[in-house]
């Protein structure tokens, strides 16, 4: 069967038709072709797909495309605005907060929802909201050097 849904998508309406089953991390990633948003396992349990639906961070591989429906998605393609890159984006490039590279942009936008409701997490609160989110080639260290980093420009804004 397929639907008629409205989502708005790092800003921008979009109108599109969609069948039952489609999940969302397909919508993003072959419908919308906005790549950024990986897939790792179909399960939930690596976090690479992690997007923001309606500001908070979502597993967007258990997630079906009909579910965001009138909602408002931000993916990272949708981090950097006007050619300057968002803090967390910034602070993953300056703190070596990636290797690979896979998990970065769900664990970015995890940072973002932590920062979007706390401008000052202590790294214990780092590290339990990307829990969900694995990273197979380094020890977080770096990552949460990164969102420590962006936490420190965002209250500096």
């Amino acid at each position: 069967m397929k639907h008629d849904i409205k989502v708005t998508v790092n800003g921008e309406l979009r109108e599109v038709q969609v069948e039952s089953r489609l999940l969302l991390v397909h919508l993003l990633r072959e419908n919308l072709r906005l790549t950024g948003t990986h897939i790792g396992c179909d399960t939930t349990h690596c976090g690479a797909c992690t997007v923001l639906l309606d500001g908070e961070p979502v597993k967007s591989c258990t997630i079906l495309a009909v579910q965001a429906d009138g909602a408002q998605v931000a993916t990272v393609e949708g981090l950097e605005q006007n050619g300057k890159l968002h803090p967390i984006q910034e602070g993953f490039w300056e703190k070596h907060g990636l290797q690979c590279g896979y998990c970065t942009p769900g664990m970015m936008m995890t940072g973002c929802a932590l920062l979007a409701r706390n401008k000052s997490p202590t790294e214990a609160e780092i590290r339990e909201a990307i829990s969900g989110n694995l990273c197979r080639c380094t020890g977080y260290v770096n990552i949460v050097k990164a969102i420590e980093f962006a936490a420190d420009k965002l209250r500096q804004q």
